[in-house]
C-alpha cells in the first residue's frame, strides 16, 4: 500500500494521516516490525522527515520481517548493560577515559568498545555519543551507525535526555534539594574555572541535586543534569562546599576508596529505530553508611 505524500513532514504524522483508524502506538508497531519502507528502504524512525518526491509504503507481514536483537557476548574488559543492532551501553569503570585525546592513549572505553565489536566482525565499528570524565564511572551510549548517532547527539543538545548521576560528597547540603546554576570555562588544557555569564565562550551548567542518606561525614546524593560540562557536577558540589569523596583538585580532604565517588547511574532517550523511551540504570558502587 502507498502512501501519499502532500507536504512536508514526519514520517509518522504522514502515515497517522493516511490511517485514521490506526493509534500512533499501532503505527508505531509497525515501524518496529520493518512494515514501513522509505525509497525502497526499510524505516524505523517515526520522526524522519518526508518529502514530496518520497516513496512510502506500507508493507505486507509476509515481506517484512522482525529483527532479532543479537546474542550479547561477555568480554572480559567491558561490562555491556545492554546491545542490540542500533545501541551499545556499557558501564565505564572509573579512571578510564571515554575516547583517547590528542596522546593516543591505547586503551580507552572507546577502543575496547570497538575491540569487541570488531572481535565479531572486522568490518563492525561503534561511535562515541557522549563522554563521561576519566574519574566519573556508569553509564555511557555508543551507536553503531553514524545517523544513530547523530540523532542520539541531537536529544543530548536539545537537552532532551534524563541523565541521573549518584554523589557521595563531604559535609551536608543546605538543604535536602536544590539547583545550582554556573558558568564554566574550558582552557585548551581542559581545565575548569567557574566564571559570569558575560565571559567569552562561558557555557552554562544547570546542576540538580537531592539528598538520598546522610551520616555524621557524608551524603549521598542523586543529581539530574540539563548539560553535560566537563566537571560540572564536581564544580557545582565545590561551589555548594560540599565537595566530591576523592576529589582533590575541587577541595576534598577524604579518598576511602581509592577514587572520586561520581557514578553516573541511569540513561532514557529515544531509542534511535523505534523513537520509543527506553531507560537503563547500574548500581551505585558507593554509600553514605549509617
Amino acid at each position: 500500500m502507498k502512501i501519499p505524500i502532500n507536504s512536508e513532514q514526519n514520517l509518522i504524522d504522514a502515515l497517522a494521516s493516511s490511517l485514521p483508524n490506526s493509534s500512533k502506538n499501532r503505527i508505531r508497531k509497525m515501524l518496529t516490525e520493518g512494515r514501513i519502507s522509505v525509497n525502497g528502504e526499510i524505516e524505523h524512525k517515526a520522526k524522519r522527515a518526508i518529502k514530496q518526491s518520497d516513496n512510502v509504503e506500507i508493507l505486507d507481514k509476509t515481506v517484512s520481517k522482525e529483527i532479532t536483537p543479537p546474542p550479547i557476548q561477555k568480554p572480559k574488559n567491558l561490562n555491556i548493560i545492554f546491545e542490540d543492532e542500533d545501541i551499545l551501553l556499557v558501564e565505564k569503570p572509573a579512571g578510564l577515559l571515554s575516547v583517547a585525546t590528542n596522546k593516543m592513549e591505547p586503551d580507552t572505553l572507546h577502543s575496547r568498545c570497538v575491540d569487541y565489536v570488531k572481535s565479531k566482525d572486522p568490518a563492525n565499528w561503534c561511535f562515541i555519543v557522549h563522554r563521561l570524565d576519566r574519574e566519573t564511572s556508569g553509564i555511557m551510549l555508543l551507536a553503531f551507525s553514524k545517523s544513530s548517532k547523530e540523532y542520539l547527539q541531537e536529544q543530548f543538545a536539545e537537552r532532551s535526555v534524563y541523565r541521573t548521576y549518584h554523589a557521595l560528597v563531604e559535609g551536608h547540603l543546605p538543604s535536602n534539594k536544590g539547583t545550582e546554576i554556573e558558568w564554566l570555562l574550558e582552557d585548551k588544557n581542559l581545565r575548569v574555572k567557574k566564571v559570569t555569564s558575560k565571559s567569552k565562550a562561558a557555557k552554562e551548567a544547570i546542576t540538580h541535586w537531592e539528598v538520598m542518606k546522610t551520616n555524621q561525614e557524608t551524603s549521598l546524593i542523586r543529581i539530574m543534569i540539563d548539560t553535560g560540562r566537563r566537571h560540572q557536577i564536581r564544580m557545582a558540589m565545590k561551589s555548594l562546599e560540599t565537595p566530591v569523596v576523592g576529589d582533590a583538585l575541587h577541595g576534598a580532604e577524604t579518598d576511602p576508596l581509592g577514587r572520586i565517588c561520581l557514578h553516573a547511574s541511569s540513561l532514557e532517550f529515544l531509542h534511535p529505530r523505534t523513537d520509543e523511551p527506553v531507560r537503563f540504570e547500574t548500581r551505585v558502587p558507593f554509600n553514605a553508611k549509617s
